[in-house]
C-alpha cells in the first residue's frame, strides 16, 4: 500500500525530472489539493510520550500505549496512536498463534463476580548464581487482580497456608480456589485449612492445563514482563522488583479484557454498579456509557470515569534503566537498613 505522503514524494521526483505537476499527480493517482495539503497537528509531543511508553514497556503494542495514555487522562483517538506509532517504528513483529488440534473445552467453573473464583499456580525462575526460585501467584479470574506474589527459594503446603492467611486477613476470601494437582495444592493440610474457612477447591484435570486459562495467561504476562527482563542478584532483589510489577499490574498496566482499564479500576466499578451481576467483564457498563457487542470496540471506544482513575503515585516503569533508581532498587540497596514495616506487611521476608 502506497500512503499519501509517499505520493506526494513521487510527485515531488517527477517534477525534478521535468513532469509537470498536474501530469505527475495525474500519473500517481492523488489529487493537487492532496498534493499540497499540509497536516495541521503536531504529532511531537505525542510520539516523544510514546517512545518514553516503548521503553518503559517493551512488550506493549499501541492498543496498550493507547490504553496508558488514556488512564493519564488524555482523550486521544486509538487510530492517531496507531499512526504515529508505525511512524515512529515501535511496532512489535506479531507472535504467530500456535495451530490447536479439536475443539476446545469451556472452562469449567467460569467466574461470575470478584471473588468468586481464585486461581494460584507456581512458577520458576533463577538468581544470578543459579539457585532456584519458586513464584506462587495468586489471580481473581473475574478482575484479573492480583492480591498477592510469594517468591521464596522453596514452598510447600504449609508455606501456601500462610500466604493465604495473608491475603484472607484484609477480609477478602474466594468461593472457589483452582489450582492443578500438585502436591502443595492437594495437601491435606491445605484442603483442611480452607475448608474450615468455607472455600471450596477446584481441581482441573491432570494434564489439562487449558481448563485453567486465566492462571496460564497471568503466568506468561509475568514471565515476559518481568521474570524474562531481569537478572536478580539475590532473593530480597527477586521479592522487590516483583512486588513492584505486582503494583503496576494492579494499578496501571491497561488489560484489552477489561475495556483497556486497570484491575483496580474495574473492580472499583464493579462494587459502585448497583445492578445485576454481568456475565464477563467486557459487558459491564461504566457511568451509563453504552455496552459494546463488537469486541474490538470494547476495548476502543468506552471511556474511563474520573471516579474510578488510576492514582496519580507514580509506580516506577519496569526498565531496567528506571529500577535501578526507582524505590524498588532503593528498597534493596539499603541492605540492612530496610524499613522493618515492609517486613511486617509481608512484602519482603529476610533470606534464609
Amino acid at each position: 500500500m502506497v500512503t499519501a505522503q509517499q505520493r506526494r514524494e513521487s510527485v515531488d521526483f517527477a517534477k525534478r525530472r521535468g513532469l509537470s505537476e498536474r501530469r505527475g499527480c495525474a500519473l500517481l493517482e492523488i489529487s493537487r489539493p492532496g498534493y499540497h495539503y499540509q497536516p495541521q497537528r503536531d504529532d511531537t509531543a505525542l510520539a516523544r510520550r510514546l517512545g518514553e511508553i516503548a521503553r518503559e514497556r517493551k512488550w506493549a503494542g499501541y492498543r496498550t500505549a493507547w490504553g496508558v495514555l488514556r488512564l493519564e487522562g488524555e482523550v486521544i483517538n486509538p487510530k492517531r496512536v496507531h499512526r504515529v506509532w508505525r511512524q515512529e517504528g515501535l511496532s512489535q513483529p506479531r507472535r504467530r498463534k500456535r495451530r490447536r488440534r479439536g475443539e476446545r473445552s469451556p472452562t469449567p467453573l467460569r467466574a461470575e463476580y470478584p471473588d468468586h473464583v481464585w486461581t494460584y499456580d507456581f512458577m520458576e525462575d533463577a538468581t544470578a548464581e543459579g539457585r532456584k526460585l519458586r513464584v506462587l501467584t495468586l489471580v481473581d479470574e473475574y478482575t484479573r487482580e492480583c492480591p498477592v506474589i510469594e517468591v521464596d527459594r522453596r514452598m510447600k503446603a504449609k508455606d501456601v497456608i500462610r500466604v493465604l492467611e495473608r491475603v484472607m486477613s484484609g477480609g477478602r476470601r474466594p468461593k472457589y480456589l483452582r489450582s492443578d494437582n500438585g502436591p502443595e495444592f492437594i495437601a491435606k493440610a491445605l484442603s483442611t485449612w480452607l475448608s474450615k474457612r468455607g472455600v471450596e477447591t477446584h481441581h482441573i484435570d491432570p494434564g489439562s492445563p487449558w481448563q485453567n486459562p486465566f492462571g496460564e495467561s497471568f503466568n506468561g504476562r509475568l514471565r515476559d514482563e518481568c521474570l524474562n527482563l531481569e537478572l536478580f542478584q539475590n532473593l530480597l532483589e527477586a521479592k522487590v522488583v516483583v512486588e513492584e510489577w505486582r503494583k503496576d499490574y494492579n494499578l496501571a498496566r491497561p488489560h484489552s479484557s477489561l475495556g483497556y482499564r486497570t484491575p483496580a479500576q474495574f473492580r472499583a466499578a464493579w462494587l459502585k454498579d448497583a445492578g445485576a451481576l454481568p456475565p464477563n467483564p467486557r459487558s459491564l457498563s461504566l457511568s451509563g456509557l453504552p455496552e459494546r457487542a463488537n469486541k474490538r470496540k470494547a476495548g476502543m471506544d468506552v471511556s474511563l470515569p474520573l471516579s474510578v482513575q488510576a492514582p496519580a503515585t507514580a509506580l516506577g516503569s519496569l526498565s531496567s534503566g528506571a529500577l535501578s533508581s526507582g524505590p524498588a532498587r532503593e528498597l534493596y540497596h539499603a541492605g540492612d537498613e530496610v524499613d522493618n514495616s515492609a517486613l511486617v506487611a509481608g512484602i519482603i521476608t529476610p533470606e534464609d
